[in-house]
């Protein structure tokens, strides 16, 4: 069984959040979570993050942004084997393979993941859907791993975490998020089916505040964790930014002023 808390690499991992951080500066207006949101603490126990996969970007947009929200904790997380294998730099970033399709990959992710959870600073992060799906898409559906490993993990504390991406009024697109409360069934109702119902039941109501600050587009609604790039760029601001000077007034390349 592969220990991904051994093959962590701290120092690759910070080098590779730089990289990143310059990435979404480019390709993004900015990483925004929402004000309401409920971040995790619950020190000396471990954490369980599952989440939507709407989008290529996720594992990115969450190795970026969870170590700054979350400091002090141990982050990984499982992914299909043959992507891992594509991108075998992101085994020294906590990620192990898995073959979801295979009843050995779910006992390896069990394995794998439970052994991980015996440290209290884990955070083992999950794309719960196991493909790419819309956010807009009802009713939600989990791999039923999630709520095995949620019932075989009752000392970690499991958080749904609300994952998207829109464009507001710039050129860039706004990746947004919004943790939920942490997940609890009722004594004596801990089945997999029980913990199954209310995982998707707490997702989707994560997903659905998002959605509803998302529409709203007001960026006061939400804190920026990283800014991004505003405007046209390219000659267009160019000559933006040449009138400005020309008239002696300020310069902003946003498209318009954003309330805080």
């Amino acid at each position: 069984m592969t220990d991904p808390l051994a093959k962590r690499s701290a120092l690759l991992l910070a080098l590779f959040r730089l990289y990143l951080r310059w990435f979404f500066w480019r390709r993004f207006h900015a990483v925004r979570l929402t004000r309401v949101s409920q971040i995790p603490s619950h020190l000396g126990r471990p954490l369980i993050i599952y989440c939507n996969h709407p989008s290529w970007w996720d594992p990115a947009l969450l190795l970026l942004t969870l170590p700054r929200l979350l400091p002090g904790r141990i982050g990984i997380g499982p992914m299909d084997a043959a992507e891992l294998q594509r991108y075998a730099l992101l085994r020294h970033m906590g990620l192990f393979g898995i073959e979801p399709a295979t009843p050995d990959g779910g006992r390896i992710f069990l394995r794998t993941a439970l052994a991980s959870l015996r440290h209290p600073s884990t955070c083992l992060v999950i794309t719960a859907e196991g493909a790419f799906t819309d956010p807009r898409l009802r009713p939600i559906r989990l791999r039923t791993g999630v709520a095995r490993l949620a019932r075989l993990a009752p000392h970690a504390v499991v958080i749904p975490l609300a994952l998207e991406y829109c464009f507001w009024n710039e050129s860039k697109p706004e990746a947004l998020l919004h943790f939920g409360p942490p997940i609890g069934l009722p004594p004596g109702n801990t089945g997999d089916t029980s913990w199954q119902q209310a995982l998707e039941s707490g997702l989707t109501e994560a997903m659905d505040a998002l959605a509803t600050h998302a529409a709203a587009r007001e960026p006061a609604a939400f804190r920026t964790v990283f800014g991004g790039t505003a405007g046209v760029g390219g000659i267009y601001d160019l000559y933006r930014r040449a009138c400005a000077r020309l008239h002696g007034t300020p310069f902003s390349a946003r498209h318009q002023p954003e309330k805080t």
